[in-house]
């Protein structure tokens, strides 16, 4: 399964440079690092059915950091929600893959986002929702460490903590960069490990691009009850991509075509 996952994580950055070349605009930076996160959950740890997207008791994905849609949208084409020929479209008029994840556009998405630091509050509300209705669904949220920054980011803390809201678990992508630059230069979010135990929640810090740690952190997550889990996930911007790892300047700006055909046949090598 472990090389399957990595097979599976490498067609979704191809999938990935190859529709964000097309757009011409999109976030590659975020999106390379969270690739391992989402391809480990989409394709072992979350219930789900493609062919019932809103199945009641499916697990839910809350992609906090929005522009990361490119890793959300590969998962889904590759996992059935809809065919991956239909990745080229992102953000073009009259394409269901808008340039942020839309929960009444596209199937398989269970929450619109984009405006930063909402999404745990959401992820939130699901499991809450979940509680009343006496249903076992799992809420897995993604965030940006440069998103922590964003005060509801706490006061949602406060409150799953507070809850006991066993059913969320949340991932921090820790990249250590945002769009200005070094988060320890735009704004400090480190210790995150402590400042989530201080908040009242189980914290694991992994490998965010090892299967087996993301594997091991979920599991842990799911036997630890009465509180949440947040797995903080140490990765690097760009992940698989050379010219594009460590570097700030790739947070936002599409590869040209022969950057394009530069990264992909980077990924095609492994």
């Amino acid at each position: 399964m472990k090389s399957d996952l990595a097979t599976i994580a490498q067609r979704m950055r191809a999938h990935m440079v190859t529709m964000l070349a097309a757009a011409g605009s999109g976030h590659p930076g975020g999106s390379l690092s969270a690739t391992e996160i989402v391809a480990d959950l989409y394709f072992k740890h979350m219930r789900i059915d493609p062919n019932n997207p809103q199945w009641e008791d499916r697990d839910r994905f809350v992609l906090a950091k929005g522009h990361a849609a490119p890793a959300l949208y590969a998962a889904l084409a590759l996992r059935g929600f809809f065919p991956e020929e239909d990745l080229v479209g992102l953000r073009k008029i009259g394409s269901h893959l808008q340039g942020h994840p839309c929960m009444f556009a596209t199937p398989g998405v269970d929450m619109s986002t984009g405006s930063l630091g909402q999404g745990l509050s959401v992820a939130n509300g699901m499991a809450l929702a979940g509680r009343v209705d006496g249903r076992e669904y799992y809420v897995y949220c993604l965030m940006g460490d440069g998103e922590i920054q964003e005060g509801q980011v706490w006061e949602a803390a406060m409150s799953a903590a507070h809850y006991g809201l066993d059913h969320v678990i949340a991932f921090i992508d820790h990249n250590g960069l945002q769009i200005d630059g070094h988060n320890n230069d735009v704004m400090t979010v480190t210790p995150i490990d402590e400042k989530f135990r201080a908040f009242g929640w189980d914290v694991v810090t992994i490998d965010g691009h090892d299967f087996a740690q993301i594997d091991a952190a979920i599991e842990h997550a799911k036997n630890t009850p009465g509180k949440p889990t947040v797995i903080v996930c140490e990765t690097i911007k760009g992940k698989g991509v050379s010219f594009m790892e460590n570097e700030v300047d790739w947070h936002g700006v599409a590869p040209t075509a022969e950057q394009a055909e530069q990264a992909l046949a980077e990924i095609r090598a492994r």
